[in-house]
């Protein structure tokens, strides 16, 4: 196991990349592209319970324990290997009375372990993966040998990691088949640091430390062997090498700056090959020896690691047994029929027993063909990863190869379950490397923010066992990752929008809709993908959502431009003014009602080369526009135009004659560059209630009259005849606070217009109904009215009828 390839902390002085020794001799790369041979089930044991084949490397993974007999013994006869299984429970190395060997831990492996134990893991559990890690490199290391020296498999094919766990003792043995280590290996594996670069690493996290930078592994992988420390108070290494005859037993302390080893003499506690990892908890560690944590531990870490791991489990198996009569009964029962033998009684009891569970029999979907897997099978394994009852949206398994390689499958999920306002980090990737589960902590490494929503597993061969969130950010094969990992994102939400059915896409909308918008108006370099994607109101489309593309098929010849306008809500967009010549003209308005939508479309600017232009801002162009009939209308309302400035002064930055309006007098657009009065309003709300900063925006607006409207022909009568009469002046003012309304706009004093109104109204409609009604002669008392009452009295008139009948009507 630790005599695998060596685990070290190779430095990286910005990023803190780091892999520490982890109990290797040499460090030679693996081939993991073998499959390792699994157990052949073999009926054995209790009657009629099918058992693991047992194996000539696993004699001793489950050694004697002192006051015990309860062990698997193996025999080896004919060739055949004959177990016997008894009860069992997990073991521990005894020490011995044989001297041995003294040595003194290098300085910088004190401090290494010092720093692992005290500061580097935030998670105590993750010594078990990098212990399975461990045996998992010793395993690829002797396989990869094993071809060109195949002697090295004599003591047995097999290769497998068994972990065993006695939870009265607070013991976990960890046993790899692996390649071993010889007594010098031992010492340069765990004892010095050699070239691992530690002596590096702990310098640029000590700089990275004093500088107040994130020193946090997100990982925390690659310290190997000394993470055993976190847990244990005592750990022994018992190896045997296939280059050597003898066996040797490492043994250190938590706080010991030495560590002993010695030659195994105890025939019960020899292995034929490999190394057996003894852990000796501390006290408040001990609920780690538990099996149940120990398989929980696997399943989250490990479960996809390609050798077998072996846990000792506690199984059970049902059968009937005889149980004694009561003499009475018995008798009785034989009082009755004397020629009929009675029948035994029998009860169903539970026999426990131990044995070997394979704890990783999950193969990992993603080394699959895809071709090969069923949709079912990607339901099943996206429901049992990420804790979801409901099938995803879509899915998309792929291979990237070239100068990065991984593998990975995409989900989207059919709900959402995080706001795209909330800060909080997500767990829905999954990073694996070589099979092993490193993290699924992260903030926009892998993913940008806006597809945040997408879950998945992404599993790497390239990238560095230790890595560091400074390394996800600065690698090349981060950035390239993440760009194919987009890639394939937005070709997996495309596929939902070309589904048949429409439904599809407009459930993904109304759950993710906000996020691509997001990416709009982040994401410049996926302007591309992200535009086909998005979906909007338009003036045509019946209440439906339409897409860009939908938009474009439906544009007039003539048309140019695809026009929008955003409002507070679908119905004030739909009967704005800025619409009416439009309208006419049958052009198609795409409707923005929600906040982000005019900002992720300003982002966009133009799709296939049309233009996005905002209708509620000056120089609308139709198209259609006929210069002399212009400039002599111009002409002809100059005066009004600049009597009309004059009298609203800096609130407009200058009066037009307006080519969008049919049947509304004026409006009041905003200028090219400045806010819409969308913006305007999203603005004010954000700004706090400070509004000095709005000041410059907000005066840059543009008020257009509709020459051909009674009201704009009266004014422009009263400028020409009376420009001062205070009646045309307040016209004029209650028309300007008007179109700032339908407009979109609010007027800076609401009770001031309000005032206005209520006077003309007065004067239009005082004494109007009450005139009338004077010239109207006296109408008798209608028959609902109340009726008149005297001060005479009344007469009452008694009417006789004849008597009804139960059951009849009167």
């Amino acid at each position: 196991m630790i005599g695998a390839s060596r685990r070290s902390l190779s430095a990286a002085a910005a990023a803190a990349r780091s892999r520490v020794a982890a109990g290797a001799a040499s460090a030679v790369a693996a081939d993991a592209a073998a499959a390792s041979v699994p157990p052949r089930p073999v009926s054995n044991g209790a009657p009629g319970v099918q058992q693991q084949q047992k194996r000539l490397l696993s004699v001793l993974a489950a050694p004697k324990v002192a006051g015990t007999s309860n062990v698997v013994s193996l025999k080896l006869m004919d060739g055949a290997l004959i177990g016997r299984r008894y009860e069992s429970s997990a073991a521990a190395v005894d020490s011995t009375d044989l001297p041995a060997e003294k040595h003194e831990y290098q300085a910088e492996v004190n401090r290494l372990m010092d720093l692992i134990v005290h500061s580097l893991y935030s998670n105590k559990e993750v010594f078990l993966r990098e212990l399975v890690s461990n045996a998992s490199d010793a395993l690829d290391k002797l396989r990869y040998l094993s071809v060109t020296d195949p002697e090295l498999l004599k003591d047995g094919p097999q290769l497998d990691i068994r972990i065993q766990t006695d939870k009265d003792n607070g013991i976990i043995t960890i046993t790899d088949s692996g390649i071993g280590m010889t007594k010098q290996e031992l010492i340069d594996s765990l004892g010095t640091i050699a070239s691992s670069g530690t002596a590096k690493f702990l310098k640029a996290l000590k700089e990275s430390q004093e500088a107040g930078m994130d020193s946090n592994l997100i990982g925390q992988f690659g310290v190997g062997f000394y993470s055993s420390f976190l847990v244990s108070e005592k750990v022994v290494v018992s190896t045997k090498s296939p280059k050597s005859d003898k066996q040797y037993v490492w043994e250190g302390q938590a706080d010991s700056g030495s560590y002993t080893i010695r030659e195994e003499k105890d025939p019960e506690k020899l292995i034929p090959r490999g190394t057996r990892l003894t852990l000796y908890l501390k006290r408040d560690d001990k609920g780690f020896a538990h099996p149940e944590r120990i398989q929980k531990l696997l399943k989250n870490y490990s479960q996809f690691v390609s050798f077998p791991i072996y846990t000792w489990q506690e199984k059970g198996f049902t059968k009937e047994v005889e149980v004694d009569e009561d003499p009475v009964e018995a008798k009785k029962e034989g009082d009755d029929d004397t020629k009929t033998e009675p029948k035994k009684k029998t009860k169903t009891v539970v026999e426990k027993y131990w044995d070997w569970e394979l704890a990783n029999e999950t193969q990992p979907i993603w080394l699959r063909n895809p071709k090969e897997v069923s949709t079912e099978e990607y339901n099943e394994f996206y429901k049992k990863t990420f804790n979801e009852y409901l099938d995803p949206l879509a899915s998309s398994h792929f291979t990237t190869e070239g100068e990065v390689e991984f593998r990975s499958i995409l989900f989207v999920p059919a709900t959402r379950k995080d706001d795209i306002t909330d800060s909080r980090k997500t767990k829905n990737i999954r990073l694996y490397v070589k099979r092993v589960f490193i993290s699924d902590d992260f903030d926009g490494e892998l993913f940008p923010r806006y597809l945040s929503f997408v879950k998945g597993v992404v599993d790497s061969n390239d990238l560095p066992l230790n890595v560091s969130r400074e390394i996800l950010q600065e690698s090349r094969i981060v950035r390239i990752m993440r760009k194919r990992l987009v890639r394939k994102a937005f070709d997996m939400i495309l596929g939902i929008s070309c589904s048949e059915n429409r439904d599809d896409y407009e459930r993904f909308w109304e759950n993710y809709g906000k996020f691509l918008k997001l990416g709009a108006m982040e994401d410049k370099e996926n302007h591309k993908r992200i535009a086909p994607l998005l979906r909007f109101s338009s003036s045509q489309s019946n209440d439906e959502l339409i897409s860009l593309d939908e938009y474009v098929e439906n544009m007039k010849p003539e048309q140019k431009d695809i026009y929008f306008i955003a409002a507070d809500s679908l119905s004030s967009a739909k009967n704005a003014p800025f619409l009416e010549r439009l309208t006419e003209k049958d052009y198609e308005v795409l409707l923005f009602v929600d906040p982000m939508d005019e900002v992720a479309i300003q982002n966009l600017s133009s799709y296939k080369d049309k233009k996005f232009v905002d209708i509620t801002k000056e120089d609308l162009d139709l198209g259609d526009n006929n210069e002399e009939r212009e400039k002599e209308i111009k002409q002809e309302f100059s005066q009004t135009c600049d009597w009309i400035k004059n009298r609203l002064g800096d609130k407009v930055a200058r009066v037009d004659i307006s080519n969008r309006l049919r049947s509304s007098p004026c409006v009041l657009v905003a200028a090219k560059f400045g806010w819409s009065a969308n913006m305007e309003r999203l603005m004010r709300a954000q700004s706090m209630g400070d509004t000095s900063s709005l000041d410059f925006m907000r005066s840059r607006k543009v008020f257009e009259i509709n020459p051909e409207h009674e009201i704009i022909k009266a004014l422009n009568a009263a400028c020409r005849n009376n420009p001062d009469d205070p009646e045309a002046l307040k016209a004029l003012d209650v028309l300007f606070e008007t179109a700032m309304i339908s407009s979109g706009f609010s007027p800076d004093n609401p009770a001031e217009l309000s005032g206005k109104i209520y006077e003309m109204m007065t004067s239009a409609i005082a004494g109007k109904w009450s005139s009338q009604s004077q010239a109207q002669p006296d109408n008798p008392i209608p028959q609902h009215a109340a009726p008149v009452m005297s001060d005479e009295p009344l007469e009452a008139e008694v009417v006789e009828s004849e008597p009804v009948e139960a059951g009849q009507q009167k």
